[in-house]
């Protein structure tokens, strides 16, 4: 079930949203301040934040830039306050959505549909996107990146960071890329590993200078994410 947190002080609105949210289907968690509400987020499995702004102990704002320091999850800001300057600072502290009190129960409730929507698209694309500082590599587009500059790869150059970015800080050998690159009925080159491994550097650690392929001698190769 879809566990919302309300985080709203004045008890007749916070009280009226959770009947309308539970009745809709969801389960509810509510705290009356900033600090409760910040600790419920870090401890429970939280999957949609209704914010205020106006709160004690800890303001709104700070609430949501604290939790956008290790969580990606849906908040949106529920509010008296409609200044223009209000709604730009929750977004730019990365709130999903706005909406200010009073609010029809209709509306908040199509919102909150669009924001679960939202993250569980969200889920899907970062399943397929795999990092390793900021080298950025995309499976399902075959696409890498490096600070948000492309990088031209062959397929098995590709296949090769793959596995490299898949097992970071991990030493492999020369035999386990060779495998999982090449396939166990690889007959070429020996060194092909090598070889590859020296094209990757050219293309990413040459390029940005920045060293992320190290060479363990007598063992294999790593790519460490520093």
């Amino acid at each position: 079930m879809t566990k919302i947190l309300i985080i709203e002080d004045e008890e007749k609105i916070a009280r009226f949203t959770e009947l309308e949210l539970v009745h809709e289907g969801y389960e509810v968690v509510k705290s009356n301040n900033g600090r409760d509400g910040l600790e419920i987020v870090e401890n429970d499995n939280i999957d949609l934040v209704l914010l205020d702004i106006m709160i004690p102990e800890i303001n709104g704002l700070e609430v949501l830039r604290r939790i956008r320091k290790f969580s990606e999850l849906p908040v949106i800001m529920l509010t008296a306050r409609d200044a223009v300057m209000d709604k730009v600072s929750g977004l730019d502290a990365g709130a999903d959505d706005y909406i200010t009190k009073p609010f029809a129960i209709e509306e908040l409730l199509a919102r909150i549909r669009t924001a679960l929507k939202r993250k569980v698209v969200v889920k899907e694309e970062k399943k397929d996107v795999i990092a390793c500082g900021d080298l950025l590599l995309d499976k399902s587009r075959h696409k890498v990146t490096f600070r948000d500059n492309e990088i031209e790869l062959t397929k098995r150059e590709f296949d090769l960071l793959q596995t490299l970015i898949e097992n970071k800080n991990i030493v492999l050998t020369r035999d386990v890329l060779m495998e999982k690159v090449c396939g166990y009925d690889y007959f070429g080159e020996t060194n092909v590993i090598d070889v590859y491994i020296r094209y990757l550097r050219a293309k990413i650690d040459d390029v940005f200078n920045k060293k992320m392929i190290h060479t363990v001698r007598g063992v294999g190769y790593v790519i460490k994410d520093e």
